[in-house]
């Protein structure tokens, strides 16, 4: 029999990668988490226990990184699957939201059937930094009328105060950064 996954041991799949994109950025890159089949399970199952009773019937992923964490998190829930997008990349009719960033602003879209009355929805993306574009998604899942039963993210860069932006909400992250 195998040991257990600590979250400590999935600290240690997170690898630090300086100067990306931009310098002066420390980019948290999943990568290794990725390639370690034990510890990915575990996260994504760390990342759905808190929501196992919320009875979530779609689990919202960001993109990108947060497609690779939704999708498994959406099996563990037994929930749909939902993905946004940025423009232009989702085929059939479209609901949009646009959103403030530090210089200009972006837009999220999602398929105008894949939320409505009745749905509760689970938003999954991979990182919490400032918030902006979770409070996006979430506006927008309201939008179509469905209620957001919470967010959880694999990583949450706590100094940045993402989770603010939240506020009133259920927010559950897995590993902390300062």
């Amino acid at each position: 029999m195998t040991a257990t996954v600590t979250v400590q041991d999935i600290y240690r799949t997170i690898r630090d990668v300086p100067d990306f994109p931009k310098p002066g950025i420390l980019f948290k890159d999943i990568t290794p988490l990725l390639l370690d089949p034990r510890a990915f399970r575990r996260a994504v199952e760390l990342m759905s226990t808190p929501f196992a009773g919320a009875q979530a019937t779609r689990v919202v992923s960001i993109e990108s990184r947060g497609f690779l964490l939704g999708a498994p998190v959406a099996l563990a829930l037994d929930a749909g699957l939902v993905p946004i997008r940025k423009p232009g990349k989702l085929p059939a009719a479209r609901g949009r939201v646009e959103y403030a960033l530090e210089y200009g602003t972006d837009a999220l879209e999602m398929h105008r059937d894949a939320v409505g009355p009745g749905d509760r929805v689970l938003i999954v993306d991979d990182v919490l930094a400032t918030g902006g574009t979770a409070e996006a998604a979430a506006k927008l899942v309201r939008s179509h009328g469905a209620d957001v039963v919470g967010f959880t993210f694999l990583i949450e860069l706590d100094s940045l105060k993402g989770r603010g932006r939240l506020r009133g909400e259920r927010v559950e992250a897995l590993l902390h950064y300062t």
